[in-house]
């Protein structure tokens, strides 16, 4: 059992196990650190109010006591000269009771001002117990994560510093190969590194592609590389031209990118390949090539400058975007061959239309020139008619003028005639006798 002193009322109580420990619990409760405090301001002041008070009721209990005691002393100084021991004596006996019960209360307070001081230190230090042993663990752990984050760091550095020692040393080394090597062999490094990268994953990504050099210089130039690749029914996906342009680091004079798009841009159409691709190191300080892949349709259609390591990313990029448009290339294959048997149909229609409108305009005029000729034979004919209709009227009117001859009209002033037909008729008489 414990016994607590209330400090309101002064009074004395005893609590048990459970009811301490409820306390002590209330003591460590977040609320019980504003009622601490309100608490201990309280407890100050009553113990300040109690002071004081004590104080000055010992104080005025203590001038009474030292007044009456001097007046008792003068009197017993003017009537007992003599017996000053037996009146110190005197009065330390009427002075005791007052005093010692005076400390007595001073003790008791005193003692109430301790268990209060000491609960209240008790609270403050397990409070204040809990807040450092927090504080401790999170400067720990703020420590641990800085101690942390310090070892990652250096590793993350130690490894960096690493790799671009191992890449730096791999840059010059390639500096060194490329100074021991011709024109040509760098060419051929880079054509052989593009080739070999693709035959890498040929069998995964382009199993029907087709991806050789080119051989083919009729026509006075010739690329590095021709890609095509078909779908399962042999139609064409894509064609890329590919030209792979190097150079060593030390060459005296340094080539341009752009030196060599038109003759690519010549080899894509004699090659009929629908793409251009420079594969190029050239121009290594030129942000705008180092910075991906870079299209020249402003210059030349379809054709695009890039560096090695996007050669075989843009080779992806353009097939897959030929694979998504295959189909309407095929719808629009479709469209064509029905617009084309429309148009040959259009076509035959008109060369029908053209052919007939010949024919007939060739009938009309024959069939013109046939009514004129009918129309001119109508004329003759008519012209012949009327010379028939003349010529019968001419032998009508000579009919009727030889009807109307006669021997005497005939021989009419013919005086020889007249006598040689009298003599015939003179003579055919006698006979017709």
């Amino acid at each position: 059992m414990h016994e607590i002193i209330c400090p309101h009322c002064g009074k004395a109580f005893k609590i048990d196990e459970a009811g301490y420990a409820d306390i002590l619990k209330q003591v460590r409760n977040s609320e019980f650190d504003k009622q601490l405090h309100e608490r201990l301001a309280l407890a100050e002041q009553d113990k300040r109010s109690a002071v004081e008070l004590a104080q000055a009721r010992i104080t005025g209990e203590l001038q009474k006591t030292a007044s009456a005691k001097d007046a008792e002393i003068r009197e017993l100084k003017a009537r007992l000269d003599a017996g000053e021991v037996a009146k110190k004596l005197a009065v330390t006996e009427a002075l005791s009771p007052v005093v010692a019960k005076k400390d007595a209360e001073i003790q008791a307070l005193k003692a109430r001002l301790d268990a209060i001081e000491l609960q209240q230190k008790l609270a403050i230090g397990e409070a204040v117990g809990a807040v450092e042993k927090e504080r401790d663990e999170l400067r720990g752990g703020l420590a641990r994560a800085a101690l942390e984050k310090q070892l990652a760091e250096q590793s993350l550095k130690d490894r960096y510093e690493t790799q671009i020692k191992d890449r730096d040393d791999a840059i010059e080394r390639l500096r060194d190969m490329k100074a021991r090597l011709s024109t040509k062999m760098v060419g051929e490094t880079l054509e052989q590194h593009c080739e070999i990268e693709f035959n890498r994953i040929r069998s995964m990504a382009f199993p029907r592609a087709y991806f050789e050099k080119d051989n083919d210089a009729r026509s006075g130039s010739k690329g590095d590389y021709i890609f095509r690749d078909t779908d399962e029914a042999g139609t064409e996906i894509v064609s890329i031209m590919f030209e792979m342009k190097n150079e060593a680091d030390r060459t005296a004079t340094k080539n341009r990118n752009e030196d060599f798009l038109k003759e690519l841009d010549k080899d894509r159409s004699e090659k009929g390949c629908e793409y251009a691709v420079l594969v190029s190191l050239l121009e290594p300080e030129n942000e705008l090539y180092n910075s991906g892949i870079v299209d020249v349709f402003h210059r030349y259609p379809k054709m695009y400058v890039v560096r090695p390591q996007f050669f075989l990313p843009l080779i992806t990029l353009l097939r897959n975007a030929a694979m998504n448009a295959l189909k309407y290339k095929a719808e629009l294959a479709l469209v064509k061959a029905q617009n084309i048997d429309i148009t040959n149909f259009e076509a035959g229609l008109e060369s029908f239309k053209t052919a007939f409108g010949k024919n007939y305009e060739l009938a009309s005029r024959r069939f013109q020139t046939a009514i004129e000729e009918i129309d001119k034979s109508i004329d003759h004919l008519q012209k012949t008619k009327e010379a028939l209709l003349g010529t019968d009227r001419n032998l009508r009117l000579a009919n009727d003028k030889a009807q109307d001859v006669t021997i005497k009209k005939l021989t009419r002033g013919n005086p020889t005639m007249a006598a040689k037909f009298a003599d015939l008729k003179t003579g055919s008489a006698p006979e017709q006798e």
